[in-house]
């Protein structure tokens, strides 16, 4: 008897390339011995609504679209009680695909549904922001706002580098935030321009293996804080240290952690997986260990 697959795509993501490959999707589902039911999501949340309310259903729920698709999706199967015995599949069709190059998978969305049959699910970790879910990233501060406030039509000219063009040209204008910070039992306060607790090598299209170096089955996270600096041009200089690898610095902190709190004295805007996650004056985000059974590929440096 075929295997029961509930197929999530948002048809308005990236390019909207996946219409012009959805039939060879489904074929490949087919003839790998699953019977498919697409739902095409229609409008923010259908993808979190479809897989709470339908994904009990299935053996295995496939979600195709971006970050924030695939976010919606992973937050209404963690309310499954089932959610166990559920294995989590991902096709990218988004503007940048941040958690699909941690996890190894490829940018051909055929290629990608092939792993689907073929490949194996691993344990992954997801992140818990106060009362929500993230997949690979919780923010604030400088450029974290970009992703959600970014035109979708310059997204799809231009992909990642729609975010880094916006990014730049708010140099001139970059904020800092007084904040207390709690890292598994450490304490510091400061001024600082932009925090992130991720679980991926890639944020905004940029590879930052040599920063993070993330195993996303570990039971941790990575923390990332920079400093408020005196001078744009020091701001800058510790972003090109970054992606140099470099992994001290008296203007950031990278830490593995499984708990952080953050505190301010006014409400802050944060990003999750891209989307626009609220204002808070506390934050606390923990790691779920092994949270989801995630298929990726076996050569991904994730996987152990």
């Amino acid at each position: 008897m075929p295997t029961k697959m509930l197929f999530v795509y948002n048809p308005r993501a990236g390019k909207a390339h996946l219409a012009n490959e959805l039939v060879d999707i489904i074929d490949i589902f087919t003839k790998g011995g699953y019977e498919v039911v697409a739902h095409p999501t229609q409008a923010p949340l259908d993808a979190f609504k479809t897989v709470r309310d339908r994904g009990s259903q299935y053996e295995i729920i496939v979600v195709s679209g971006g970050d924030g698709t695939l976010s919606e999706a992973v937050e209404g199967l963690m309310l499954l009680p089932e959610k166990d015995n559920i294995r989590l599949g991902y096709i990218p069709s988004g503007s940048t695909n941040d958690f699909a190059v941690s996890l190894g998978i490829p940018k051909s969305m055929t290629d990608a549904a092939r792993l689907i049959v073929d490949g194996k699910p691993f344990k992954c970790d997801i992140g818990s922001f106060n009362s929500k879910c993230f997949n690979y990233v919780a923010g604030f501060g400088a450029f974290t706002d970009v992703s959600y406030e970014t035109p979708q039509e310059t997204k799809n000219m231009f992909g990642h580098l729609a975010y880094i063009f916006e990014g730049i040209s708010r140099l001139p204008s970059i904020s800092s935030y007084a904040m207390k910070v709690d890292y598994d039992g450490n304490k510091i306060a400061g001024e600082f321009v932009l925090g992130m607790v991720m679980n991926t090598n890639s944020v905004a299209g940029i590879n930052g293996g040599n920063m993070f170096k993330a195993d996303l089955a570990d039971g941790l996270l990575e923390l990332l804080l920079i400093k408020a600096p005196s001078r744009i041009i020091d701001l800058q200089s510790v972003i090109s240290g970054l992606l140099r690898g470099e992994t001290t610095g008296s203007g950031f902190l990278i830490e593995k952690v499984k708990h952080v709190i953050f505190e301010t004295e006014d409400d802050i805007k944060w990003t999750l997986d891209g989307e626009f996650g609220g204002t808070d004056k506390r934050a606390e985000i923990s790691v779920m260990e092994g949270a989801v059974n995630l298929i990726a590929s076996d050569a991904a440096a994730v996987i152990k």
